[in-house]
């Protein structure tokens, strides 16, 4: 079972948080929803997971409308927001425990689910949850969301302030699961887990720019993108952007990803024109374009 929203809007004392959101997510599919905060990630979810009702739209989450049939949706979804927010006294098992009583199910009759989840944290089931790392934390939401088998997974922001290798293994984590045929709805503000999701929709101030896959979003980049690099690279910013021919100039790690207006131009005369502003160790090559490019193009 998938999700389909069709013209969904919402606002908050006339401030409009998402605007005309239409896009499906297929049955078994890892669907990402990428933007910054503020962009309209968590209304969204607060509304499919009928926390929120919309002003405007329809929506159904495993063919159920998220009105008329809220009550089957809460029992046949999982839902891990973004705050960390189970019970902080309460031990790691006491928790699971909890979640799957209020479904009317057992730890025993789903571990499967989460075995290799859980797995990790199960020498820990008797440290209370607050007493926990970031990435533990992560785990045990998941596994509690987990508990009652669902068909359908939201994830809000579920790795934002985890370790990178927390991060990297929960994704890993994602692809199993949902090799067990659940759909996931996950949502990011890091440009680089878009790349492992089957589809992303990129939001931003409540409005969808795109919905492709990873790679159909960055093949429409429209322009050459050059790493340009240099001895100091706030004056190599100022420089650029001054620049009469500079189309965009983004700070990208140690480069500056630059796009210039011109079809073909020259990479010596970029290079001198930095050089004579004062600028040294200057080099400029040709790069592909990423998500996180493609994003700022379409959000410009």
């Amino acid at each position: 079972m998938g999700i389909s929203l069709s013209n969904i809007e919402k606002s908050y004392k006339k401030q409009m948080a998402v605007q005309d959101i239409s896009f499906e997510v297929k049955p078994g599919e890892l669907f990402g929803l990428i933007g910054p905060d503020g962009a309209g990630k968590t209304t969204l979810f607060r509304i499919l997971t009928t926390l929120l009702l919309p002003d405007k739209g329809e929506a159904k989450v495993a063919g159920y409308d998220i009105i008329e049939d809220y009550k089957a949706i809460r029992k046949s979804v999982g839902y891990m927001p973004g705050r960390f927010s189970l019970y902080q006294d309460l031990t790691v098992e006491e928790n699971l425990t909890f979640f799957a009583t209020i479904f009317g199910t057992t730890i025993e009759e789903n571990y499967h689910l989460i075995k290799d989840i859980y797995s990790q944290i199960e020498p820990f089931k008797n440290r209370r949850a607050g007493q926990l790392s970031g990435g533990m934390k992560q785990k045990l939401a998941l596994s509690c969301a987990l508990i009652h088998k669902p068909t359908v997974l939201f994830l809000d922001e579920p790795t934002t302030g985890v370790d990178p290798v927390s991060r990297k293994e929960f994704w890993e984590m994602l692809k199993r699961l949902q090799e067990q045929g659940i759909t996931i709805l996950v949502s990011t503000p890091y440009m680089d887990e878009a790349a492992l999701c089957d589809r992303i929709a990129l939001i931003q101030e409540g409005k969808i720019l795109d919905i492709d896959t990873p790679e159909g979003i960055v093949s429409k980049f429209p322009k050459t993108i050059y790493n340009v690099k240099a001895n100091n690279m706030y004056k190599l910013i100022q420089t650029l952007q001054k620049y009469e021919h500079t189309y965009s100039v983004f700070p990208f790690g140690e480069f500056v990803h630059y796009t210039d207006k011109r079809e073909a131009f020259s990479e010596e005369e970029l290079k001198n024109l930095l050089k004579s502003a004062g600028l040294e160790s200057v080099t400029v090559e040709v790069t592909h374009a990423n998500i996180e490019d493609a994003f700022m193009e379409l959000a410009k």
